[in-house]
């Protein structure tokens, strides 16, 4: 569904917005006010957290980017999604999330992990 992939291309893009004052009004279009996002390295509740977590990894990564790589598997107001980041045009770390929706219709919870799946042990 578009919409499924415009919402979540709308907030990976928040990750590459460069203008720090640009940062809250482009969440709040897209994240509801008690997001919670959930990464190997953070835990973050509500815009304020989320947006300080965003400014983090843009001063760390001034000239990362990051993309959808895959389309947007949706159900149940729950989406699936790969992505990679890329310096100079090289991944350096590909992830999978999961967001889910809320009633409104804007994002209220990622759950991020990073690489592949690791493979089958049999």
């Amino acid at each position: 569904m578009k919409a499924d992939h415009d919402l979540v291309d709308r907030m990976l893009d928040v990750w590459n917005e460069k203008n720090p004052e640009l940062v809250m009004d482009r969440l709040t279009a897209v994240l509801s006010a008690d997001i919670v996002f959930i990464d190997p390295t953070i835990t973050t509740r509500g815009l304020i957290e989320f947006e300080a977590n965003v400014r983090g990894f843009r001063a760390k990564y001034p000239h990362a980017v990051i993309s959808r790589t895959s389309g947007v598997d949706a159900h149940s107001n729950l989406h699936r999604y790969t992505w990679q980041i890329s310096i100079n045009d090289k991944a350096v770390l590909i992830g999978t999330d999961v967001s889910e929706t809320d009633a409104a219709g804007r994002i209220c919870k990622v759950l991020g992990f990073f690489g592949a799946l690791p493979p089958l042990e049999r």
